[in-house]
């Protein structure tokens, strides 16, 4: 059997992730490989390091980028913080924030549920109860913005609550960074994660990470050894610390990591606050758009991501053809609900590069065009 090379049909990616990846990050995965330990390559990851801190508007020595997806993210700050036996106050309100759950529950802590409907942000009076029925628990876990229902909850004061209850915060941040005003230090947050697909625009397969002083001490006291060993970051902060050095730890994913410098180097010239600017004004251009078509959005306004719009799919109309017509005849992506919205909303992304006019225009033109054939 013969074998061609595979050539993908090029798309429109406007669904939950991956986004758009741009033509420069596409152009850097394709420089030469060199080795992991290779000085130029260890200078392009001190710049890597640096530029991930600006993203996340923090000073953390220790902030990384994990080489593995955003999942891996989660589980890094779980794996690492939380021994058995901590009690960590954990707010539901989708699908990762279950996962928070799980993953507390495998390193043996306990979880204490905050629940909050579906497309409805972290309660923060709800959180304040908890931590004051539980003045032994030890973290805060949420997510900063809800990839499986587009609602944002307010990071800067759950983050105020767990420094006030002495607790550490853990946040989600795979779908907020560089799309949704973040700032780590100013707000507090002591272990963050996001991934490299979503508005950063880069390639999937890439984890940023960012501890405070804070939860690096908790790691260096545990009691019990990390139970994972690739995310074991008692191992890994020699590989990332010291201008200049590292230590072998694994082998690196050199190329993807070409592409992370170029996504944030382009984060780093727009402008953080930009970023965000561009995010919501394309929000409101595909908002009006929606509207116009008789879609009714998921999430109240006040509480809505610009980068991840779930609408309700119209009584009567096939979520799985309306979604397989805009691929085959429009080569543009949206998601599929996911959880308890699965078969009853569509997710469209607006994410980094995808964040363009002329990806709103297409968009809103397929949609007429389909709802109404």
């Amino acid at each position: 059997m013969t074998v061609q090379p595979f050539n993908p049909t090029p798309r429109t990616l406007m669904g939950p992730g991956p986004s758009d990846v741009h033509p420069q990050v596409l152009q850097a995965l394709g420089k030469p490989t060199i080795g992991h330990l290779d000085p130029q390559f260890v200078a392009m990851m001190d710049e890597v390091k640096a530029l991930t801190q600006y993203a996340f508007q923090t000073e953390n020595p220790f902030t990384i980028v994990v080489s593995a997806p955003g999942s891996a993210g989660m589980e890094t700050c779980f794996v690492n913080l939380v021994e058995p036996g901590d009690k960590v106050i954990v707010c539901r309100n989708g699908v990762f924030g279950e996962r928070m759950r799980q993953n507390v529950v495998r390193v043996g802590g306990e979880a204490v549920m905050v629940d909050d409907a579906w497309g409805t942000p972290v309660s923060v009076e709800k959180v304040e109860a908890a931590l004051k029925a539980n003045p032994d628990a030890k973290f805060l876990a949420f997510v900063h913005a809800e990839t499986s229902t587009g609602a944002l909850s307010d990071a800067k004061a759950l983050c105020a609550l767990a420094q006030q209850h002495e607790v550490l915060s853990i946040v989600d941040a795979v779908t907020s960074l560089s799309g949704v005003e973040l700032k780590v230090d100013e707000w507090g947050i002591d272990a963050i994660y996001s991934g490299s697909q979503k508005c950063l625009s880069c390639v999937p397969g890439l984890a940023p990470v960012s501890f405070s002083a804070k939860a690096v001490a908790k790691l260096e006291a545990r009691q019990t050894p990390v139970p994972s060993w690739f995310l074991d970051q008692t191992l890994v902060m020699g590989y990332w610390s010291g201008t200049g050095k590292r230590s072998y730890h694994h082998t690196a994913p050199v190329n993807s990591l070409y592409a992370m410098h170029e996504a944030l180097r382009l984060l780093k010239a727009e402008g953080l606050e930009n970023a965000w600017a561009r995010h919501r004004a394309m929000h409101e251009q595909l908002k009006s758009g929606l509207e116009l078509l008789g879609l009714d959005f998921v999430v109240d306004e006040a509480s809505r991501l610009p980068q991840l719009n779930a609408v309700y799919i119209p009584q009567g109309v096939d979520d799985a053809a309306v979604r397989s017509a805009l691929l085959e005849r429009f080569n543009l992506e949206i998601g599929a609900g996911l959880g308890d919205l699965a078969g009853k909303a569509w997710r469209i992304g607006l994410m980094g590069h995808a964040a363009r006019e002329e990806n709103v225009l297409l968009c809103l033109a397929a949609l007429r065009e389909v709802l109404n054939g």
